[in-house]
């Protein structure tokens, strides 16, 4: 990753490191709740609300060549049941550890002589997170460990029973809920022998006038 640009201190997910100086084996604990950022989480599936309460817990530990940081992200995400489409809510917790690097020091904690500008130094420094100015930013850290804790496909209970299939109505509310079952070739034969036993009737009733007239002549 390329060295973070004028990161603002204001931003709660921005950190200083100024107290915690650069003294290898100093550590600094900190605990901070802010308002979750936008899109934190699986898009579509399950998140953070924007602005939801989001409780950081974290250890900076001073190292040669930066500040590792160990941290634990808690809030309440709010998704959907895979299963039965009904809206829930699960207790996130997630935990990270990443190193920030100085970006006058190698991966070896040593004082780089000058900036690395050959395509290898590129190729390391697009992988690794930088402290610019003493300060670090933690979002895109929280983001990859809030979608590795969360459920790709979240359910508002294990043994959700979901949806039937026929109609679409929420089996959890309906243990008993059931269609009979119906060969389709026995309803094939049953809606012929239906419109077999209506042309017949047509055919008695449309009978009954000749008869009805030969009889009424027979009397004259």
């Amino acid at each position: 990753m390329a060295l973070n640009a004028r990161l603002d201190h204001r931003n709660p997910l921005v950190f200083d490191t100024h107290e915690l100086g650069r003294r290898p084996g100093a550590l600094q604990r900190l605990t901070r709740t802010i308002d979750a950022p936008k899109d934190l989480g699986i898009l579509g599936v399950v998140g953070v609300p924007e602005g939801a309460p989001l409780k950081l817990t974290l250890r900076l530990e001073s190292v040669m060549e930066g500040v590792l940081v160990t941290g634990t992200a808690r809030a309440t995400a709010e998704g959907e049941c895979v299963r039965c489409l009904e809206p829930l809510e699960l207790q996130l917790e997630a935990d990270f550890q990443e190193m920030f690097s100085y970006p006058d020091a190698d991966d070896r904690g040593r004082v780089k002589a000058e900036p690395a500008d050959d395509a290898e130094g590129s190729a390391e420094d697009e992988d690794r997170l930088f402290i610019e100015d003493g300060l670090f930013d933690l979002e895109p850290v929280l983001r990859d460990a809030v979608v590795l804790a969360l459920p790709m496909q979240p359910v508002c209970q294990e043994d959700c029973p979901g949806l039937c299939a026929q109609c679409g109505a929420r089996l959890a509310d309906d243990p008993d809920h059931h269609h009979d079952a119906v060969d389709i070739r026995w309803a094939a034969l049953q809606g012929l022998a239906g419109s077999l036993g209506d042309g017949e009737k047509d055919d008695m009733s449309g009978d009954a006038l000749p008869s009805a007239r030969v009889d009424e002549k027979q009397e004259k």
